[in-house]
């Protein structure tokens, strides 16, 4: 399924705003994309396996928090990362 990637998480996909990810949950398309792309789960999910308050996954433009989630192969998945400054 295709997986758009935020700004601040491109240097793990070698600048690609759009990758290819494959999982029947939400767990499993982020273990996928870790595979593909090391180093980039760590910076979605915490220590406590559980995303990132900074970070926004959005499944077919609902949000979903739940590692859990069922994902079918046309669903489209946006990761939002927050921008913080001052």
């Amino acid at each position: 399924m295709r997986v758009a990637i935020p700004s601040q998480l491109r240097d793990y996909t070698g600048g690609s705003a759009q990758v290819q990810a494959r999982g029947a949950t939400l767990a499993e398309l982020l273990a996928d994309l870790e595979r593909q792309y090391p180093g980039i789960r760590f910076r979605m999910i915490d220590e406590q396996d559980a995303v990132r308050r900074h970070i926004k996954i959005f499944v077919n433009a609902e949000l979903v928090r739940d590692l859990g989630a069922a994902l079918g192969q046309s669903d489209e998945v946006v990761i939002v990362g927050a921008l913080s400054g001052g």
